[in-house]
This record gives C-alpha cells, sequence and structure tokens, in this order.
C-alpha cells in the first residue's frame, strides 16, 4: 500500500491566502472582500499587492455578499472571506437571493469550519454549511484536506463560471497532497488502492483516512481511501468504481451526519449499487469548547475511529 508521510503542518487557512495572493498578482479581475477577519482568512498579501482591489466591510456579512453580487456584474471575480459560521447561517438568505438564484460568479470562502475551530465553542463551530451549501442550485461546494490542496483549489475556482463554496480551517495540519498538483472541480482523488472496503474522506478526515488505512493494513484489511475534495458536484463514478471491488464503504467528514457527504454518497448508493455504508460524522449535535484534537477525539472523528466503522461495515458485507 502506499504510504503518506509529511515533513511540515500549516493551517489550510494559509493556502488559501497563498492562493488568493497568486490569483491576485495574475488576474487584475479577482478582488477580496473581508469581514473585519483579514488576519483569520490570511488575506494581508492580497491587500499588501493590491490594496485598490480590497474591500473591508466589516462586521456586516450580509453586506459584503450584496456588495459581492454587485461586483460580478462589473465582470469582477470577488473572493468574499470570513468564518464558516458567518459565511452560511448568519446570511443564508442573501447568498440564496443575491447569489445562488442569479448564478452570480462569487466565491464564498469559509475558514474555521468544522470543530476544530476549537476552543471558541457550539456559537462559531458550524457542523451544517457543507448541507446548507450544497442543497442551492448551481453551487459548487468544496471541501480540501491541506494547505497544497487549499492554495491549488482556491486558483482553480477563479477559472470556474458561477457560485462557489469553498471550506477550510484554523488548524495546522499535515501537508501531503503534491504541491504543484491540478485541482480538478468535481474530480476525487484515489490515494490508496484496497479490496475489502472503501473510505471516502473530505477535509481534515482525509489524513485520518490515511492513518486508518495503515492500522487496518497491520489487521489484513486492504482499504481504498478516497479524497472527496469536491462534495458537489460528486464524483459518482469513483465511488461506484471503488464500491463495485470492495462491496462497502465508509465515509468519514467533520460535519453533521444529516446533510454532508455521507448522505450525498448514501444517495449515490441507493440509485446505482446499494452496499453497506457506515458514517463517521458528527452525530446531529453541537460542538463545544475544546482543543481541535480533544473535539475530534470525543466526538469520534479520528483514525481510530474510522477503523472501528471499517471493521463494523465489512462484518455487514
Amino acid at each position: 500500500m502506499k504510504k503518506y508521510t509529511f515533513t511540515e503542518k500549516k493551517d489550510t487557512r494559509s493556502g488559501f491566502g497563498a492562493g488568493l495572493a497568486e490569483l491576485g498578482d495574475k488576474n487584475e479581475n479577482v478582488v477580496a472582500l473581508c469581514a473585519d477577519l483579514i488576519g483569520s482568512l490570511k488575506m494581508d498579501k492580497f491587500i499588501e499587492n493590491h490594496p485598490e482591489r480590497f474591500f473591508q466591510v466589516g462586521i456586516a456579512e450580509a453586506n459584503m455578499m450584496g456588495i459581492a453580487a454587485g461586483l460580478t456584474i462589473g465582470g469582477k471575480i470577488p473572493f468574499a472571506g470570513t468564518f464558516a459560521n458567518f459565511a452560511t447561517g448568519r446570511v443564508y438568505d442573501q447568498i440564496r437571493q443575491s447569489i445562488a438564484y442569479s448564478g452570480k460568479n462569487v466565491k464564498i470562502c469559509a475558514s474555521h469550519a468544522g470543530l476544530t475551530l476549537g476552543e471558541d465553542g457550539a456559537t462559531h463551530q458550524i457542523l451544517e454549511d457543507i448541507g446548507l451549501m450544497k442543497m442551492l442550485p448551481g453551487m459548487t461546494v468544496i471541501n480540501t484536506c491541506d494547505y497544497n490542496q487549499t492554495k491549488a483549489a482556491t486558483i482553480a475556482i477563479a477559472d470556474h463560471v458561477g457560485p462557489v463554496y469553498l471550506r477550510f480551517g484554523r488548524p495546522s495540519v499535515p501537508v501531503f497532497m503534491p504541491e504543484n498538483e491540478k485541482f480538478e472541480i468535481g474530480k476525487a482523488i484515489q490515494l490508496t488502492e484496497g479490496t475489502d472496503v472503501t473510505i471516502v474522506a473530505t477535509g481534515h478526515l482525509v489524513w485520518e483516512a490515511l492513518q486508518a488505512s495503515e492500522q487496518l493494513e497491520a489487521k489484513g484489511v486492504s482499504a481504498e481511501v478516497i479524497n472527496i475534495h469536491t462534495i458537489k458536484p460528486l464524483d459518482n463514478e469513483a465511488i461506484l468504481k471503488s464500491v463495485a471491488k470492495t462491496g462497502c464503504i465508509v465515509t468519514a467528514e467533520e460535519h453533521n451526519i444529516l446533510g454532508g457527504l455521507g448522505e450525498s454518497v448514501a444517495r449515490v448508493l441507493s440509485l446505482n449499487n446499494p452496499v453497506p455504508q457506515e458514517f463517521i460524522a458528527v452525530n446531529d449535535s453541537f460542538g463545544e469548547s475544546g482543543t481541535p484534537a480533544q473535539l475530534m477525539e470525543k466526538y469520534g472523528l479520528n483514525s481510530a475511529a474510522i477503523v472501528s466503522a471499517v471493521e463494523k461495515v465489512i462484518k455487514r458485507k
């Protein structure tokens, strides 16, 4: 089995900042907006190089979405950044009416997603955002796994015409994806080959899935790990090809079990090839305060939980 290693850890939000800065230098239509969280969104370099293309909206997220929608009419490509909770739950009406309904070319860039926001607690953690965004017609939903992939995705979505929700996080996580790998919207990446079980993971859970696959290999279980960075449009072909070989699947995400990647995968399977499925996700609850590691442990979002789910799903084949 292919082994993945890393030499450093970086936060995925810094990958967004690096990608945005690179875009600013090569695409004059790219503009950035922020709701009083420049440092948290790592927008400093873009602002330093292109101050005339940055708009500090302040703590007025609904207004930011309206401004972003308006900027697209003049041919601009707005990247609107704030915490995931404020980028979705607080402004859902504005996104639905002003961006999604008319297909505006706005890139909603959401940091500090999921439980790994950590000590700020349940009021700032959001575990419903993927569900909210994927239900909007025409909305592309992306959830990246490490620094390199987040940078690549940030650059790629500038060329995609239409609204995009790009989700990333605060904690430093292993950097294991290739530095210059092209990001293809809607195209899953198979990380390991296996014959006993398929593990499809997104965001921070991709690394945990890889760790789980090594632990499973030591137990004689062959796991195929797939990185689902694009939740909508979902790569149905990659999922169905894998389960045709393995006969069962585990989905892993830092999101509510309702409305996320797992449910999207379940729909694909039910319509095409029903096989046993287990879900790694938060079981319909809010989060709480704690370190990212503590919360991932408590809510069962780690390699140990994935291994347990795999052992359970294999018995159901």
